[in-house]
């Protein structure tokens, strides 16, 4: 029975982390990072992300403006976009990995030990990417809290609130540390891989033939 799971928690563990992956691509571009209704004028919404600053007019649509400067950005934003390149980049190795280590691949089929270490280093850096794409939505998100309760600033100045961008960085490193794990557990099963069975059974039996034929008159 356990044959027979492997494989598919295999290929979810890889289509999840596969999710999460685009999860994590798609917030670290996402302007989306804060959002900032004004109650002077409600036809507008401005929106921050790690690349540049929206405003969301009900009628004229959006504009963006790129930051000018990195080191003017704000600590969090500054480290966040390093985090969420390491989070891509480190997510695209573990696929490539993990991919290669699949029991459904025929390559490498008898080479069953390297297989399991790809996967395990797949997982491994899964959680990696999950836990970077984590760290750096919830540092923007303490920080947005703690500026909206900041009593040194009048009430009338407008105050950021989370965006749609944080929530989805948060699903994306759930994704990818479920998917890694799901690789991971895979290799813990102490089953013999019917494949590697199939090889030493055809191994045995050319031995067997080899001495029939040295016994023979």
């Amino acid at each position: 029975m356990a044959l027979v799971y492997q494989p598919v928690m295999q290929l979810s563990g890889i289509l999840v982390s596969l999710l999460g992956w685009v999860l994590s691509c798609l917030t670290t571009y996402l302007p989306q990072w804060k959002n900032l209704n004004l109650e002077l004028n409600e036809l507008e919404i401005w929106t921050m992300g790690l690349w540049q600053a929206c405003v969301v007019q009900e009628e004229g649509g959006m504009q963006c403006k790129d930051f000018d400067s990195f080191l003017a950005l704000p600590p969090e934003l500054r480290i966040s976009r390093i985090l969420m390149f390491f989070s891509n980049g480190s997510g695209l190795l573990g696929l490539l990995l993990s991919g290669f280590g699949l029991d459904c691949l025929k390559i490498g089929e008898r080479q069953q030990e390297q297989k399991k270490r790809l996967l395990l280093f797949g997982g491994m850096l899964f959680w990696i990417s999950g836990i970077t794409a984590i760290v750096p939505v919830s540092w923007v998100a303490h920080s947005t809290v703690q500026e909206f309760w900041d009593e040194n600033i009048p009430d009338i100045v407008p105050r950021w609130d989370f965006g749609e961008a944080l929530f989805v960085g948060w699903l994306a490193g759930f994704c990818l540390i479920l998917g890694g794990s799901l690789l991971n557990c895979t290799i813990c099963s102490t089953e013999v891989h019917p494949s590697s069975v199939h090889y030493a059974v055809a191994e045995q039996q050319d031995q067997c033939q080899c001495l029939e034929t040295e016994t023979r008159p």
